[in-house]
């Protein structure tokens, strides 16, 4: 087995590294017995990274850990599946972030809001910009992507760690991948799990948008984000005009890339147990795969999301590229 770590990333991910508190199914995870919960280490690009480093990609982490038990099951984690560290930040005075999930017996999931931050807020939210100018040059230097959500502009520190690494990005040409990942919650803990983006959330991530030269997104958030869940509508109503990827649930996949559209059935799992993560899975398996033909990295992508609904959480169930190819020759 390769030693990843000892392997400069080619994919830096940005942003939280959490727990996701799954309810018992139909139950609320914010009110039922502890015995019935299962806590699961999650969080957008914790989930992508680990899931590259399972498919063979050397990548890296960016962002902020409190000093506590979910930090240091993290840590432990990062250091089996060989993800690089060296951009993860410590906080001695915020904890790690715990989000309630509920979970409805389809195997669809619904973020209720959060625990354990005691008001002082978390530690995925403080990450600081002045640590990380410190240790970034010394990191990118065969850096290919660096893939961003959204949620780390829903915090002022955070957000202006985010902004200066998109703005070293631009002038060193470094690919960026935006995984939309709209989650009003973190904006607002009293908003509507269901709800759009507001207006000055607009704002901060319109920049984002411009930027990016792969935007992944959900349909919903194509519709909030753009008004249309027409990827080639959406890439030629910005002004780089970037591959757009648009997902649908079970439903087939939409895509504008290197000038041309198309869609494609997505795969089904025999079972679906769980479908936290499945979206970045799929992310994950597209950057891994970035250089193949297009129809075949949307194929290797819509597999490894398929993969994840077959297990519980979004870490534990991630394929191999042996899985993947396994599971792609079992479905010709």
């Amino acid at each position: 087995m390769v030693d990843l770590t000892a392997l400069a990333p080619r994919v830096f991910c940005l942003g939280e590294a959490l727990v996701d508190r799954l309810g018992p199914l139909g139950g609320d995870p914010a009110t039922a017995a502890p015995e019935s919960c299962d806590d699961r280490l999650g969080g957008a690009p914790a989930n992508v990274a680990c899931a590259l480093a399972r498919l063979g990609t050397p990548v890296g982490l960016i962002g902020r850990l409190g000093e506590d038990a979910i930090g240091a099951a993290f840590l432990e984690l990062f250091k089996r599946r060989g993800v690089d560290v060296r951009g993860l930040q410590s906080d001695t005075s915020h904890p790690s972030r715990v989000v309630l999930v509920r979970r409805h017996a389809n195997g669809e999931r619904v973020f209720q809001g959060f625990a354990g931050d005691q008001d002082l807020g978390f530690s995925d939210q403080m990450l600081d910009r002045g640590e990380l100018e410190l240790i970034w040059p010394g990191l990118a230097e065969q850096a290919r992507w660096l893939l961003v959500g959204t949620i780390p502009l829903a915090s002022m520190a955070s957000a202006g760690a985010l902004k200066w690494l998109l703005a070293w990005a631009k002038a060193a040409d470094l690919a960026l991948a935006l995984d939309v990942n709209w989650r009003p919650t973190f904006w607002d803990p009293e908003a509507d799990p269901a709800a759009g983006p507001t207006a000055d959330a607009l704002a901060l991530i319109k920049p984002l948008l411009a930027q990016a030269c792969l935007i992944k997104l959900a349909r919903e958030e194509a519709l909030w984000f753009f008004g249309s869940d027409d990827p080639a509508a959406i890439a030629k109503g910005l002004p780089q005009q970037p591959d757009v990827v648009v997902t649908d649930g079970a439903a087939p996949v939409r895509w504008f890339i290197a000038r041309e559209a198309g869609r494609m059935p997505v795969f089904q799992p025999s079972q679906v147990i769980d479908t936290t993560g499945a979206g970045d899975a799929f992310t994950a398996g597209l950057l891994h795969c970035w250089d193949r033909p297009v129809t075949e990295r949307l194929r290797f992508a819509s597999a490894c999301g398929a993969l994840v609904c077959g297990g519980a959480g979004a870490i534990d169930p991630q394929p191999r590229e042996q899985d993947v190819s396994t599971f792609l020759k079992e479905c010709t």
